[in-house]
C-alpha cells in the first residue's frame, strides 16, 4: 500500500495524468436546535453552482531531455577502430537502452494536469507545489473553457503550496479561504476538481479526522476526509458548507492510485499565511528555534515529575548560537508554551514555531527542574538549508579505567580513551561515557541502546565517568524514582531515553 501518496501529476507525454484530490462535502441545514443532528440537505446544486467557475483546471508542460541526449547517459566504452570489441560493444548498449533513449532523439513534451482556485479577482490562484514543480509552461483554464498563461508568483515545497497569476480583461470569481480551525468531525464538506483531466467535478463528504500526520512534511496537520479523490484533483479546494475554503487538497491513500475514501488536505489555516507571503515576496520566511527535540512519553513524564501527563515537546539538543540556546533554553527543558500558544505534543512545536513572524521576542513555558520556567527567545530566520550545529569541545576525558555493569539497567559502560574510541570509532571530541556491552532483552536494549553509543546526562546531569553514572543511578534509587533519563547519543544524534531502575541483583549466597 502506498501510504499518503500525493496528488502527483503525472509527467506523461501527450497524457493528461494529474494528482489525486480530497475532497468532502455538503451543506448544512439552518441551525438546529441545541443537541440535534444535522440532517442530509436535499442537494448540494445551488452551492456547487456558485463554486464550480473559482475552480480551475492547471494544465503543464515542459521538455523531457532523451537520455541518449543528457550528457549524463552511460557512454559506450571506446574500443580500438576494427576490433572485435568495438562491435561488441555497439551490439551490446544498442540492445539494452531504454526505450526513448536512442542517440540522436529530440527531447519531448511531458505534459500533465492539476487544480486550483481563485482567491483573487485580479487573477490569483492557490494550486499544490507538486502540481506545476518543474514546469515550463503553465495554462490555467476555466470553467467557460478559456485558457489563460499563468505565472508563477511563488512556490513553497515544505507546505506543497504555490501561487499563480493570470492576466485577464475581466474579475474572475473568487473563493475566500475558511477558518479550519473550526472545521469538526463529521462536519460536511465539498470538493472541487479536474480528476483524470475531466474538468470541474463535485464530490462530496465528511470530515473524517483531524490533525493527521502522513510524513508529508515537517508542518503536517491534515484535514482527513472520505470524500473520492483520484489523480487530477490535486490542488483543488475543500469547501465546508458556507461556501469557505478550509483545505486545499493534496494526498491520499492508496494501493492502487485510485480513491478508497482517505484523503487529505492542507488545513486553511495553515495555508493562509504561506499564500500571503508568496503573493508578497515569493518565498516563504519561517521562524526557526534551533533546537531538535522529541516526544514526551508517559515514562519521560514521569522521569521528569511533568505534571499533568505527556505533553510538551522534550528538548534532546539546543544548537549552539541557536536562537532557543540564547533564550535560556537547555537541553531536556521540555517546552509546554510557545508564544501563547499550547504545545500539546512534540509535532505542534515545528508549526508554531515556523507560522510565528521572524524577529518576534517570543514568551517561551518550559518544564525543569520539577516546576515551570518563563523565557523569551527572539526567534530567527529558518535558514535555506538546515544549518548544523558546530559541535562542542571536548570535555576533559576521564582517565581510563575499568568497565562498570550498572545493575538492573542491563548496561555496561567504560570511561572515552584511546582504546574505546578505536574500538567504537568514536569521533575524536566524543563526550560522556561509551556503553560496551547491551544484555539482550534488557529495558536498555528494548529501547534500542547498542555497544558504541554514548550516554551524555543522566536525568539532565552530565556524566564523564562510569563512576558518574553510577552515582546518579544510585542517587536516583534512593529517591524511589521509577526511572532513569538518560541522554544517549549516537551516530544518528542526540536522544532521551528513559530506563526502568529494576532493583539490583543481590549477590549469591555462599
Amino acid at each position: 500500500m502506498r501510504l499518503a501518496t500525493l496528488l502527483l501529476s503525472a509527467t506523461v507525454a501527450a497524457a493528461p495524468l494529474s494528482t489525486p484530490f480530497v475532497a468532502l462535502a455538503q451543506p448544512a441545514p439552518a441551525a438546529p436546535a441545541q443537541g440535534s443532528v444535522h440532517t442530509t440537505p436535499e442537494s448540494f446544486a445551488p452551492l456547487a453552482r456558485r463554486l464550480l467557475p473559482a475552480v480551475v483546471n492547471i494544465q503543464t508542460s515542459q521538455t523531457i531531455q532523451a537520455r541518449g541526449n543528457r550528457p549524463d547517459a552511460p557512454e559506450m566504452p571506446q574500443a580500438p577502430p576494427g576490433s572485435p570489441f568495438e562491435e561488441l560493444f555497439r551490439d551490446f548498449f544498442e540492445r539494452n537502452r531504454p526505450p526513448g533513449s536512442r542517440p540522436g532523439q529530440p527531447p519531448r513534451r511531458a505534459q500533465s494536469q492539476g487544480s486550483g482556485f481563485v482567491i483573487d479577482s485580479s487573477g490569483i490562484i492557490v494550486t499544490n507545489n507538486h502540481v506545476i514543480d518543474g514546469a515550463d509552461e503553465i495554462n490555467v483554464v476555466l470553467q467557460d473553457n478559456t485558457t489563460l498563461k499563468a505565472e508563477l508568483v511563488g512556490a513553497d515545497s515544505r507546505t506543497d503550496l504555490a501561487v499563480l497569476r493570470v492576466k485577464t480583461d475581466k474579475p474572475l470569481p473568487a473563493v475566500p479561504f475558511g477558518d479550519s480551525d473550526s472545521a469538526e468531525v463529521g462536519d460536511w464538506v465539498l470538493a472541487i476538481g479536474n480528476p483524470l483531466g475531466f474538468g470541474g467535478s463535485v464530490t462530496s463528504g465528511i470530515v473524517s479526522a483531524r490533525g493527521r500526520n502522513i510524513n508529508a512534511g515537517p508542518y503536517d496537520d491534515f484535514i482527513q476526509t472520505d470524500a473520492a479523490i483520484n489523480r487530477g484533483n490535486s490542488g483543488g479546494p475543500l469547501f465546508n458548507v458556507k461556501g469557505e475554503v478550509i483545505g486545499i487538497n493534496t494526498a491520499i491513500v492508496s494501493p492502487s492510485g485510485g480513491s478508497i475514501g482517505i484523503g487529505f488536505a492542507i488545513p486553511a489555516n495553515l495555508a493562509k499565511g504561506v499564500v500571503a507571503q508568496l503573493r508578497d515576496s515569493g518565498k516563504v520566511r519561517r521562524g526557526w528555534l534551533g533546537v531538535n527535540i522529541q516526544q514526551v512519553t508517559e515514562e519521560i513524564a514521569e522521569s521528569l515529575g511533568l505534571q499533568g501527563g505527556p505533553r510538551g515537546a522534550l528538548v534532546a539538543r539546543a544548537q549552539e548560537d541557536g536562537p532557543a540556546a540564547k533564550g535560556g533554553v537547555q537541553n531536556g527543558d521540555v517546552i509546554l508554551r510557545f508564544n501563547n500558544q499550547d504545545v500539546r505534543e512534540m509535532r505542534n512545536l515545528p508549526r508554531i514555531v515556523a507560522e510565528t513572524p521572524v524577529g518576534t521576542k517570543a514568551p517561551v513555558t518550559v518544564w525543569r527542574g520539577g516546576r515551570e520556567q518563563n523565557l523569551d527567545v527572539t526567534v530567527a530566520e529558518l535558514p535555506a538549508d538546515q544549518q548544523v550545529a558546530s559541535a562542542s569541545p571536548a570535555p576533559q576525558q576521564a582517565k581510563p579505567g575499568s568497565t562498570i555493569e550498572l545493575s538492573g539497567l542491563g548496561l555496561k559502560v567504560a570511561p572515552i580513551s584511546p582504546e574505546t574510541k578505536e574500538r567504537f570509532s568514536l569521533r575524536d571530541d566524543a563526550r560522556g561515557v561509551v556503553v560496551t556491552d547491551v544484555a539482550p532483552g534488557s529495558s536498555a536494549a528494548e529501547r534500542g541502546i547498542s555497544a558504541g553509543d554514548l550516554i551524555v546526562e543522566v536525568q539532565q546531569n552530565r556524566v564523564a565517568s562510569p563512576q558518574e553514572v553510577q552515582e546518579q543511578i544510585a542517587r536516583l534509587r534512593k529517591q524511589n524514582r521509577p526511572s532513569a533519563l538518560m541522554l544517549i547519543e549516537n551516530g544518528q544524534g542526540q536522544r532521551f531515553v528513559p530506563l526502568r531502575l529494576q532493583p539490583e541483583r543481590s549477590g549469591s549466597p555462599g
